[in-house]
């Protein structure tokens, strides 16, 4: 399992805390905008949109608010939302990729900078650290009723392009080629399986393992990331092991 996958998980858990801040809901409306503007505004026809509207439902995105994010992938009403990627090193020397989602490109460099220098890291090129990463597919989906070995079991039954199984309780993931993203998930909805989430990722070729003030900074920067408004999703080459996981997740 690695570190992406971990941090992910752990997000996952401390969903709620992001609603709190009000900063969930304006995360979701721009992957809707995103999804609809990638291709067809209907999200029957469109798996990247169909999993955002569903991903906002299962948040409480108000109707009205989807309905809107979708009118503004056409053009109307407020300012072209955009996605920009980051990349970077973190504390510690971290590797860092960052999906981000913004109306005004400037404002959001400028802040993703910020935190990268307050955090003793540096805001890099594009394909500074990408070079490091794989893309990769990943798919979170409802996994409360089957143990690790039945979720394994309907993987391998997706056909190629399943890569790993990363079991979670609650929700897992299975990682994909890039390539395979869409045939798996549609397979995995014919083995039963619920899809919360489906996307085109980055997966770190050589994890590291950090531990004591190391540790905590990074995770006191992946966290200030996360909790921006612009930034969808964050990448790390930061692996941790199964009691950091526990630690973390109850913190």
């Amino acid at each position: 399992m690695s570190g992406h996958s971990k941090w992910h998980n752990i997000k996952l858990r401390k969903g709620k805390a992001d609603a709190q801040r009000g900063a969930l809901f304006s995360k979701l409306s721009k992957e809707i905008i995103l999804a609809a503007k990638s291709g067809s505004p209907d999200p029957e026809a469109n798996y990247r949109l169909k999993m955002a509207v569903e991903k906002a439902r299962e948040n409480n995105v108000p109707a009205d608010n989807i309905k809107r994010a979708i009118a503004r992938a056409g053009g109307a009403g407020e300012r072209e939302i955009e996605e920009i990627r980051y990349e970077g090193y973190g504390p510690a020397g971290l590797a860092v990729v960052i999906d981000a989602a913004t109306d005004n490109r400037n404002r959001t460099a400028s802040e993703v900078r910020f935190l990268f220098t307050r955090s003793e890291g540096n805001l890099g090129e594009t394909g500074g650290v990408g070079w490091m990463c794989d893309a990769r597919g990943f798919l979170e989906v409802e996994s409360a009723k089957l143990d690790e070995d039945s979720l394994t079991e309907k993987a391998l039954a997706a056909g190629d392009g399943v890569i790993d199984v990363r079991f979670g309780g609650e929700r897992s993931e299975i990682m994909t080629e890039d390539s395979a993203l869409g045939r798996v998930r549609v397979a995995l909805l014919g083995e039963g399986l619920r899809i919360t989430d489906a996307y085109v990722g980055m997966e770190p070729k050589q994890p590291i393992h950090a531990e004591g003030e190391n540790l905590r900074k990074m995770i006191a920067f992946l966290e200030a990331l996360e909790e921006h408004e612009d930034v969808q999703r964050v990448y790390s080459n930061l692996q941790l092991d199964e009691a950091q996981v526990e630690a973390l997740a109850q913190a």
